[in-house]
């Protein structure tokens, strides 16, 4: 019994021989799952107890998509301004630096282009740790300068969204980036250049109401939200109860606004697939 109980009374331990666990061992989804993260990692950030796709960056989408992890990232020096001198809680300079500061990213979006299973992708990922993932003027001309380096190299173009939708400091300006971005994706229909957008939770506001549902083809990971306003301002409008499962990647898919909706692990597979399909080249 002496691994249950203390012989020796008065022993003390000293502050600085205490350990503590470390963090970031383990990840708990949200049904209670506990996942260790090594483990989450080596499973393309998906819970393997239950299938949650966890929320991850640009980081993380390039590792997936790319070759090797082997990618030349665009317009690295695109920074938001302050041309409306916003102020809320805090004037918006301040809170641009520090979310630069916290998340290590200029802006909510990062564009790329690398080679997907031996043929070129751009791709512009968005990062929801970047205030939100909202899109601002930064946003939409990376985006859009994204798409012109799609256009001009012909190589076919991918917006991975994750946004709580328009940015409110950047008010009408932000607003401006929908018809942007929508110009130029209409730009590449005209081309023939394949366009695949994939909406990862969440999908809100201004990037649905504009690119994220814009594709030649729309698909989604499992479980994600997506939606122009959430479930709670759309109750409270209407009057009414929604149905079970509103505004999930599952609901639209059944009502016809996806194409499928795809595990992470299949994603770089279904993604060239559908490009090798719509170019008329062989299946790689």
């Amino acid at each position: 019994m002496a691994w249950f109980k203390r012989k020796d009374k008065g022993i003390q331990t000293p502050t600085e021989a205490k350990r503590d666990t470390p963090k970031g061992l383990w990840y708990k989804s949200p049904t209670g799952k506990v996942i260790d993260t090594e483990e989450l990692e080596k499973n393309f950030y998906v819970s393997p107890e239950d299938g949650y796709h966890v929320r991850i960056g640009s980081n993380e989408y390039f590792e997936i998509l790319f070759d090797d992890n082997k990618y030349k990232e665009l317009d690295t020096k695109l920074e938001s301004k302050d041309p409306l001198k916003f102020v809320d809680t805090k004037k918006y300079p301040d809170r641009l630096k520090a979310a630069k500061e916290k998340t290590k990213l200029k802006d909510a979006v990062r564009t790329a282009v690398g080679k997907s299973k031996g043929n070129d992708l751009v791709v512009a990922c968005m990062d929801f740790s970047f205030i939100g993932g909202s899109m601002g003027s930064v946003v939409g001309e990376k985006i859009a300068r994204a798409a012109d380096y799609s256009l001009k190299n012909n190589i076919p173009f991918m917006i991975i969204s994750k946004s709580g939708g328009a940015r409110m400091m950047e008010a009408a300006l932000s607003l401006m980036q929908l018809a942007k971005t929508s110009a130029k994706l209409a730009q590449l229909a005209e081309a023939k250049i394949p366009y695949i957008s994939l909406c990862t939770d969440p999908t809100t506001g201004g990037t649905t109401a504009s690119f994220a549902m814009l594709g030649d083809i729309n698909i989604s990971e499992p479980g994600a939200l997506i939606g122009f306003a959430g479930p709670r301002v759309v109750r409270d409008t209407t009057g009414k109860e929604l149905p079970e499962g509103f505004q999930t990647s599952e609901f639209l898919l059944e009502h016809g606004f996806l194409d499928f909706i795809s595990h992470r692990k299949n994603l770089k597979d279904k993604v060239n697939q559908y490009i090798d399909l719509v170019l008329n080249q062989p299946l790689r």
